[in-house]
Parts: C-alpha cells; structure tokens; sequence
C-alpha cells in the first residue's frame, strides 16, 4: 500500500476525524481518506486512534481489503498472531494476488523467527509486485536474521538497481561488506555506483571511509571532500575527514573541519573531544582542557570526556586534578570499570594505597580481568600487610593466568611468609619453571624470604640445572 503524505485536503480529513471523535456523530469518510488517517496514526505510534479508525472505516467500508490490512498489522503489532493469520488467509481466499498479504504473512513468520519461510512467502509475494524494490528490501532483512551475509547483500543490491537514490539499501550493503570483511569488494562496489550516481554523498561518504580502514588517509581524504563538495551541510563527512586529518597529524586542520559541524548544527560531544585532542596535540594545553569540560558538559555520560579530562592531568602531574574529576565521573556512572581502573591508579600515585586497592577490587567486579589489575592489587595488599587476602586475589588470578610465572612468585613469597612452607615451596618451583630470570620478583617484594638459606638453595638448583 503507498500513501502520499498529507496534503491539505487530507489534513482536514484528520481534523474532521478527529473532530467526530469529540461529538456523537458519525461522519463519512472515502476509503481512501481511512486509509490515510490510519496510515497517519500507525506511522506516529497512536495505535488507540488507529483503531479507533479501522473499526470505524471497516463498519463504512466492510469489504476494503486494504483497511482489512490495516487491521492485521495492528494484530501484528498487539502479537495477536493468531487473530492476524485468520484474517490473513480470509484475505487470501477473496484476494490470492495480492502482495500486502502475502507481505504480513512473512511479517508473521518473521516475528516468530521463521525466516526461511518470511524469505519463501516475500518470494511468491515478488510475482505480482508492480514495484519489487520493497520486497527485495525485506528479503535482505530476512536474510540479515540469518546471518546470512551474501544472500543479504544480493536483494539489497537488487532494490538499488530498482531505485538508484534507495540509500538505505545502500547503507545495507556496506554493512554486508563490512561484517564479511570485503573492503576491497566494497571500495569497487562504491566506485562503480558512483559512476552512475557521481554526486551522491552518502556513496562518498562511505568510500572514504573504507579507505580509512585501509590506512589509505589521502584517497579517503578526497573522498570526503567529495562528499561535501556534493553535500556541504554533510555533518558525518566533516567529522571523518577530521579523523583523517588527524592520522595526517594535521591538527589546525581538522580542527576548522570539527568546528564546522558545531556550526552547522548543535554541538556534539565527539566533535568537541576531538577538538580537545587536536589542541592537546599541539601544545595548546588551555585550550584543550576547555573542549574536554565542553564535551562533559554537553554530555556527561560520555566516558571519554571524563578519561580525555584525567588522563590530560595524570600527564601533567597534576595527581589531585585528575583525582577531582575521576571521582566527578564515578558518580555518575558508579559502574563504568574504565573510570575505578584511573581511580585505582591515581590513589596509587598518591600513595593512598587503601582507596587504590578498592578502586582495583571494584575493576575486578565489573570484569576486567587483565593481568595487570590482579598483579596491582595483590602487591597493594602486600604492601597493607594483608596477606591472606593477596593470597586470595592471587589464586582467584591464576584460574584466569595459569601460567603466569608472576603470578607464582607472589605466590611463593606469601606463603613462605606466612609458614606455609609445603604450598610456598610448590609456588617457587612452579614459579622456577615457568621462567627462572624472573625471580627479581621474590627478591624485591619479599626480600627476607629470598635470603632464606632454603630458599636460596631451591633457586641455585634450578639454576644449575639449567647450565
């Protein structure tokens, strides 16, 4: 079904149904005009009005398969499937032609994740389809479902060859190149469109940015260019020649390129970070300072300005700054691992060795689990004299490392410490296996232990074992 959109006797067709709604009487309308009204109200998410319409157009127009149509979407919609099918195969016996029913059917199939058979009734739907481009576009979001990439790509590509401006389509067939990899492929398909369509900048834009995945920075340069020269209020291509400009180290440059998107439309938060990198680049460190407080400003939530911000002030020194807005961060998303990773590091540079055990713990529940995060806890502890709970962090670690012979030192050390000889003698030799030049780490974190006459033993046999 195709509805034009609203023109001024169709608006006071909604006036004056809307108007009806208000009063006791019962106007008429044309099925047409339902048609339309419907259409308006399913497009804006006013369901209640939409049905309000269809019973009403369905008690004037009783034999209308399209607002019967209407009414099976709506089913759809409420996950009344099986109220839909029935109505759909009454439609069927009075109308076997008609495509808008065989393309609820699939809808059906669809949303109880029957693919394979929305796919088999879109393709008996294309025999008596005026315009197949639709229902190729439909094909390719069944197969997208799927999973299946190729055949995906195939029916998107079939409705650009039916509408050269379908750039959804478009968008869809780059995101078939991309998951599958092709760049290459996707770089020829994008040429060869443009050869047909030379100013589309959405085709431009898309060009260029398979060359900046291909670190090819000046064709996708040129590409960009091309993308405004065919659209100069085109956002997106300024802000990824900006990105290009800055692999290019062309900082002056790509900042007039991020400040022209802030002058084309409301600020964005990733435009004024980048900015903020670009002067940070250059030695402008005020001036990046005052874009990275923009970017939290026009977004808190985004993460990256709140890391832009710490991170400028953990490289300056400036401990208790950077301290400030990490701490400004976590308490806006208390669960963001990257935010209590900084903490942990500041705290430590700090030498607030308590808080900074706590940040890492706190990394370690919200799952980062790289090995420099155990290790840095446990040597905290160790430091608090709270071995037993390093011992703890260190095994829990070694489910994660098994072989990490850093891990086995710790190991080792803490529990020679603790007296636990038989366990801390299995840790060194373990340690000793895995890599013998790594056993500076007994000496510097436990060096009493390493002087032990036992221990000392243990490492000159492995040593001369070795020669």
């Amino acid at each position: 079904m195709e509805f034009s959109q609203f023109d001024d006797n169709e608006n006071l067709s909604l006036s004056k149904f809307e108007s009806m709604l208000k009063t006791n009487n019962v106007l008429f309308f044309d099925s047409n005009e339902f048609e339309n009204i419907i259409h308006h109200y399913l497009e804006n998410g006013k369901i209640a009005l939409a049905k309000k319409a269809i019973k009403l157009s369905l008690e004037q127009h009783p034999d209308s398969t399209n607002l019967k149509l209407f009414k099976v979407e709506v089913y759809v919609f409420e996950n009344k499937l099986d109220e839909a099918n029935k109505l759909l195969d009454a439609l069927y016996q009075l109308e076997p032609n008609n495509e808008e029913v065989f393309i609820q059917k699939a809808n059906i199939l669809s949303k109880q994740d029957e693919h394979q058979k929305a796919i088999d009734t879109l393709l008996i739907a294309l025999d008596f389809a005026e315009d197949s481009s639709d229902l190729y576009s439909l094909i390719g979001m069944e197969y997208l479902f799927l999973d299946q990439f190729e055949e995906a790509k195939a029916n998107f590509m079939k409705c650009l060859e039916a509408d050269i401006e379908d750039y959804s389509a478009l968008y869809n067939i780059i995101y078939c190149f991309d998951f599958l990899q092709q760049t290459n492929e996707a770089i020829e398909y994008l040429t060869m469109y443009l050869d047909k369509n030379p100013y589309c900048e959405v085709a431009w834009h898309q060009l260029g940015k398979q060359y900046f995945d291909k670190k090819e920075y000046q064709k996708a340069l040129a590409a960009f260019d091309f993308a405004i020269i065919s659209d100069d209020m085109f956002i997106g291509a300024y802000l990824e020649k900006g990105k290009v400009l800055e692999k290019l180290k062309q900082y002056n440059e790509a900042i007039e390129c991020y400040k022209v998107t802030l002058a084309l439309d409301d600020p964005t938060s990733f435009a004024l970070l980048r900015i903020g990198h670009c002067y940070e680049k250059l030695g402008q460190n005020d001036l990046a300072v005052q874009h990275y407080y923009k970017t939290v400003d026009e977004d808190p939530l985004l993460d990256k300005g709140w890391i832009a911000i710490t991170k400028y002030y953990n490289k300056n020194q400036d401990y208790q700054n950077a301290l400030h807005y990490i701490n400004k961060a976590i308490n806006i998303d208390e669960d963001n691992v990257m935010y209590w990773k900084l903490y942990a590091q500041i705290n430590q540079r700090l030498n607030f060795l308590e808080e900074a055990e706590r940040g890492y713990k706190r990394t370690l529940e919200l799952g980062n689990y790289e090995l420099d995060t155990w290790l840095s806890r446990g040597d905290i502890l160790i430091k608090l004299g709270e071995y037993e709970a390093a011992i703890f962090n260190f095994e829990q670690c070694v489910e994660f490392y098994p072989e990490s012979e850093e891990v086995e030192y710790r190991l080792a050390g803490l529990n020679l410490k603790l007296q636990k000889i038989s366990e801390g003698v299995i840790h060194l030799n373990n340690a000793l296996t895995l890599n013998f030049d790594y056993n500076f780490i007994l000496e510097e974190l436990f060096p009493n232990i390493y002087k032990r006459p036992s221990v000392a033993k243990i490492i000159a046999q492995f040593k001369n074992a070795s020669s």
